[in-house]
């Protein structure tokens, strides 16, 4: 998957694409569906279930939600079949990404940087909106073992938010740490990934971690801001 997006010029893999990757490594990935056109898209949402998210998606579509590639609570098929139509207008979108709408409060963010004297290094924080307001993220140089992941997850400012949350149960602390091993082997193994951004990571009600946003910027886009 790698190579046919470097062989096609691509600077990134799709949302679609990266998750697919993602979840080659045990990385917890969201219920999805990639489809064409809007009718398509209102025929797929009610076999995932209602509500779904819609959003745009393109392998140069890396900021769906500035583009307003990004529909929530969508709770019938003529609603996915009118923003179907609206998405697929935007500049960049080559397809529709029909998912599940995941419950939960709490919002993580992880991911994987290149750095060129150190290279690569794992990141763990408080995510969705919060990610760059609040800047509580913390990194390790790769490889990680499932204690260096713990420790790491356990430095963050906001670490109460892993513990039981608003009628939510804690955190699987055992699923975030594998996935942040699994985000430090993608960089020992793939020279050509210089990033990977997991945000938002949420967490679901019974504390499960799940993969509702990814993008994987491949070596010719340098390096990612996380």
């Amino acid at each position: 998957m790698i190579q046919e997006a470097l062989a096609k010029g691509q600077s990134a893999l799709s949302e679609y694409d990266s998750k697919r990757f993602l979840s080659n490594f045990g990385i917890p990935v969201c219920q999805e569906t990639i489809v064409s056109d809007a009718d398509s898209a209102a025929a797929e949402a009610p076999k995932i279930g209602f509500p779904v998210v819609l959003k745009a998606c393109g392998t140069h579509l890396t900021h769906k939600t500035e583009a307003g590639g990004v529909v929530l609570n969508l709770r019938g098929k003529g609603e996915v079949k009118k923003e179907g139509q609206r998405l697929l207008k935007i500049e960049g979108c080559e397809a529709l990404l029909v998912q599940e709408m995941v419950l939960g409060h709490r919002e993580l963010v992880c991911g994987l940087t290149r750095d060129s004297q150190l290279g690569p290094c794992v990141m763990f924080g408080l995510g969705g909106v919060l990610t760059e307001v609040l800047e509580d993220v913390v990194f390790r140089i790769a490889p990680l073992t499932s204690w260096d992941a713990k420790e790491m997850i356990q430095e963050i400012r906001s670490r109460k938010i892993l513990e039981p949350f608003r009628g939510e149960y804690a955190v699987d602390l055992d699923v975030l740490s594998r996935t942040l091993v699994a985000l430090g082997e993608i960089g020992l193994q793939y020279e050509e990934v210089v990033g990977v951004d997991i945000n938002p990571l949420k967490i679901r009600p019974d504390g499960k971690p799940v993969s509702v946003d990814a993008l994987v910027v491949l070596k010719s886009a340098g390096t990612i801001d996380p």
